[in-house]
């Protein structure tokens, strides 16, 4: 195959439309569709932001390159269904970023984090949605996806004023889960904690998602080091000796 001409993105989209062609491309790239490769395009998204925390920037890059060739993917699948294509993607998102920042591209002199939500609500009711809780994706992680809920409806003044009223509904979610009687009732009532919970993290301004996934990284990095300390294997020991290993990690990790 002769070197592609044009940019690397060119060369990229050649490349995709080599991979799908039904007779001559590849076997499992010709075959996926939309649904197929969405899995793969939410790994990848994680994957670009795992890179991020660890600080890696050549892995970022690597990890970028895994997520735009999602991108390629789709555009490639609706093109082939003579839906939309590539340039259509850039083209729509380009369109978007001009549309929020009239302050930057010349169409308005107001303030700009105030002019994009304002935009965005105008974008959402002229796509017909009653809701403004509507477009809120089903596929986004449960805790991100309870935070924009509860953004969304802050934005039409359904919230606390501050971060008491939250705080509070934890404690009240607590009886409530000590209170249940069945199964179904516990996992509706830890449910409402959770819920509870990432509403407390939003006004006191910590990302639940974030902090969540670092909580979870300290958990396995001390649990490690646990492991590697014990003078015996962990299911030998009582609670009081692996809580005693645990607060002599604590001070190290």
């Amino acid at each position: 195959m002769s070197e592609e001409k044009g940019s690397p993105v060119d060369r990229l989209l050649t490349i995709m439309a080599r991979l799908r062609d039904p007779k001559t491309g590849c076997e499992w790239d010709s075959v996926q569709t939309f649904e197929t490769i969405a899995p793969y395009t939410i790994e990848e998204a994680y994957e670009v932001a795992d890179a991020i925390r660890r600080g890696d920037l050549g892995e970022l890059k690597d990890e970028l390159g895994d997520l735009l060739l999602q991108v390629v993917f789709h555009a490639r699948i609706a093109e082939e269904a003579g839906i939309f294509d590539f340039d259509a993607v850039a083209t729509t998102i380009a369109d978007k970023m001009e549309r929020r920042h009239p302050h930057l591209f010349g169409m308005a002199d107001q303030g700009g984090h105030r002019l994009w939500e304002q935009i965005k609500a105008e974008e959402r009711g002229a796509k017909g949605h009653e809701s403004a809780l509507e477009g809120v994706a089903l596929a986004l992680p449960a805790l991100k996806r309870a935070e924009k809920i509860q953004r969304r409806a802050a934005r039409v003044g359904f919230d606390w004023p501050d971060a008491d009223g939250p705080r509070g509904k934890i404690d009240e979610e607590l009886e409530e889960i000590a209170g249940a009687e069945t199964k179904t009732e516990r996992a509706a009532e830890v449910g409402d904690l959770l819920f509870a919970v990432v509403n407390y993290a939003r006004h006191l301004e910590v990302n639940p998602e974030t902090a969540l996934r670092e909580a979870t990284a300290r958990f396995e990095s001390r649990f490690r080091k646990v492991e590697e300390i014990a003078d015996k294997p962990l299911n030998e020991m009582n609670i009081d000796e692996l809580e005693a290993l645990w607060q002599r990690v604590k001070q190290m990790v």
